[in-house]
């Protein structure tokens, strides 16, 4: 049940959106001023955690006679998670992982509703860990780094340019030779920022039916320091 604990951040991201924008607004009593944007998909988000976590926190009450949870989205997914045993235990147990999983997703597409790429990786490198790492692509946000994910730990989570060295753990490879185009959806830069450090930098290359590939190695060397990504 690792997604519960998502979801405090989740309500408190769909709270910054309610003004139609991903700014905080001010709190008005009464809802927003006529003719303020309003975000009524955030705001259906949020009443839906709020619903589905008391709905399970009066579950878990009305069995264990443990005190009522104050009615706040924070207070009711600790007070959830302090009895995660017990509800994977429970016979709705399936339920309550179906539900609160289908939250968060559906959460996440009101939050960053522009579909995602998603290119599987493999194992997550992490000791122990049973998950998958995928990686997250925005195709019309090339601005906008990629992201590696792992399917079962939401903490185990890299910049899209570590996948380099993900990779290397992974497979154990010496040297990946990366086009422009994907060192610049990989570290989140224009093209043209690839090709001037690459000329300035002297990174080694090779030429592939036409196309430049660049020495990851060299690349690292460059974009792995934030002063140089521009």
């Amino acid at each position: 049940m690792g997604e519960l604990r998502q979801l405090p951040a989740l309500y408190e991201e769909c709270g910054r959106r309610l003004s139609g924008t991903d700014q905080p607004r001010e709190r008005t009593s009464g809802g927003p001023l006529p003719g303020m944007p309003f975000n009524t998909a955030a705001s259906e988000a949020r009443s839906e955690i709020l619903g589905v976590l008391r709905s399970w926190a009066g579950v878990v009450v009305d069995a264990r006679r443990s005190g009522t949870a104050r009615d706040r989205v924070p207070v009711l997914a600790a007070f959830l998670s302090r009895h995660v045993e017990w509800l994977a235990a429970h016979a709705a147990a399936a339920d309550v992982c179906e539900e609160v999983a289908g939250l968060v997703r559906r959460t996440r597409r009101v939050i960053d509703p522009e579909p995602l790429s998603r290119v599987a990786i493999g194992a997550c490198v992490e000791t122990a860990c049973s998950g998958e790492l995928t990686a997250m692509v925005r195709p019309r946000q090339a601005h906008r780094p990629a992201e590696i994910v792992c399917s079962a730990d939401p903490a185990h989570r890299w910049p899209g340019h570590e996948w380099l060295r993900l990779s290397r753990r992974l497979a154990q490879e010496e040297t990946r030779w990366l086009s422009a185009a994907d060192i610049a959806r990989l570290w989140g830069i224009a093209p043209g920022s690839v090709y001037r450090h690459a000329s300035e930098r002297s990174w080694r290359r090779r030429s592939r039916s036409g196309r430049t590939f660049y020495h990851d190695g060299d690349v690292r060397g460059t974009l792995d320091q934030p002063a140089q990504r521009a």
